[in-house]
């Protein structure tokens, strides 16, 4: 099977009705950052905050009667869940979500909120993939896979429609990179629309099953990650045989490149994204000089992102850039010391987050102490300023401002 131009023609009239027409926004920091025009596709703004719904929205609208009646199944642990559960509940079709048993509770709540029937199994994908089909046979259930289904890539290439309609002068899309679903539905509509705009898919140096398959190689894939939607192993086939035909490149981005987008994101443009909405800034920051004078679209396609991991990042991009550092002091261990500290901080206008105090390690004098504290700065230079004002004073022994995670 594969698609075609009029398949996803197809699916944006079916599903037009019920999924936003998301907006295109320029990004003026960005745009600024790299030299590029760069405009992003915001499908953080559907009603689970990731594209999901257009493709699970054109599945769910193609099955026959009796498929809706028994039901439809999925598994997932993240945005495709959520997509699958909010449209069959909202079309009257039971719905069965099968999850990993590891799967962060929010997850779950959210996606039974929507109206499935959530059933974890197993501690790996692989066993819950064992529990589905074995419910899929008890129950003749219909499987609504997340990207290796005609109707699902079609209905995420009605993005691609969307952008161009929005900017015809796109030069170049960007675009995240998980199973393969919504970069070959939208090169399909792309190609056809434009045939010369430039394509580019974004993995995960962790996981680069697209750019190993588009290789002939076979993909090492593992490891923890921030943008979990994009951290599959296996593309499917049919994504595989589009984006050969379609996608000009695949770029690898790494952890930390992940991390940088989000916060850009978030403290430039304002904008919300989670690790795989992010991915497309994350190439585009890795090398901007090459999109330089060209105007590009970039899908942030999910911002369903944990608090406390954003909380995280936000105070990590922070660390790195020296606005939040952390001074040690070995210091007199006599009373007093640490209130003469802290107002000399004071004067300094370094804003206190973090004191700890210790004083029984063998590498610090009996009569001594160390003293850690963690500080808010407006920057490196304001840093310096701190450390050069702090080793004057004639209580403390030595300063040492430490790095992120020593």
């Amino acid at each position: 099977m594969t698609i075609g131009f009029d398949d996803i023609e197809k699916a944006a009239s079916r599903i037009s009705a019920d999924v936003v027409r998301t907006p295109m926004v320029r990004a003026h920091t960005l745009s600024e950052m790299t030299g590029a025009d760069v405009q992003l596709k915001l499908e953080t703004l559907q009603v689970t905050n990731a594209f999901k719904v257009r493709g699970a929205l054109n599945k769910l609208l193609m099955l026959s009667d009796a498929e809706r009646k028994a039901g439809v199944i999925a598994l997932s642990a993240g945005n495709h869940a959520q997509a699958v559960a909010y449209h069959a509940t909202r079309l009257g079709i039971p719905a069965t979500i099968v999850m990993p048993e590891y799967t962060p509770w929010t997850k779950v709540e959210r996606t039974s909120r929507f109206g499935a029937k959530v059933e974890l199994a197993g501690e790996t994908l692989a066993e819950a993939h064992e529990h589905l089909l074995r419910l899929i046979a008890e129950r003749g259930l219909t499987l609504v896979h997340p990207y290796d289904d005609p109707l699902v890539m079609a209905g995420q290439g009605t993005i691609a429609l969307e952008m161009l309609a929005d900017e015809p002068g796109l030069d170049d899309l960007v675009i995240p990179v998980g199973g393969g679903g919504l970069i070959s539905g939208m090169a399909v509509a792309a190609r056809h629309l434009k045939p010369d705009i430039g394509i580019t898919g974004v993995e995960l140096e962790r996981y680069p099953a697209m750019h190993a398959a588009l290789a002939g190689e076979a993909a090492e894939c593992g490891g923890t990650t921030l943008a979990e939607g994009i951290a599959v192993r296996d593309v499917g086939k049919l994504a595989i045989e589009l984006c050969r035909k379609a996608v000009d490149r695949i770029d690898l981005v790494s952890e930390s490149a992940i991390e940088k987008a989000i916060v850009t994101l978030l403290a430039e443009e304002k904008l919300l994204a989670e690790g795989a909405g992010a991915a497309g800034v994350a190439a585009l920051l890795a090398e901007p000089d090459r999109w330089a004078g060209r105007t590009v679209g970039l899908v942030i396609c999910g911002a369903n992102i944990d608090q406390r991991m954003l909380a995280s990042l936000i105070v990590r991009e922070l660390a790195r850039d020296r606005r939040v550092v952390r001074l040690r002091f070995l210091i007199e261990d006599r009373p007093g010391i640490l209130g003469l500290i802290s107002t000399a901080l004071g004067r300094q206008k370094a804003n206190i987050l973090e004191v700890h105090h210790q004083r029984n390690f063998l590498d610090v004098p009996a009569k001594g102490a160390v003293l850690e504290i963690t500080v808010e700065t407006r920057g490196p230079s304001h840093t310096e300023e701190i450390m050069s004002f702090m080793r004057e004073q004639p209580y403390i022994a030595r300063v040492t401002q430490l790095q992120a995670g020593e």
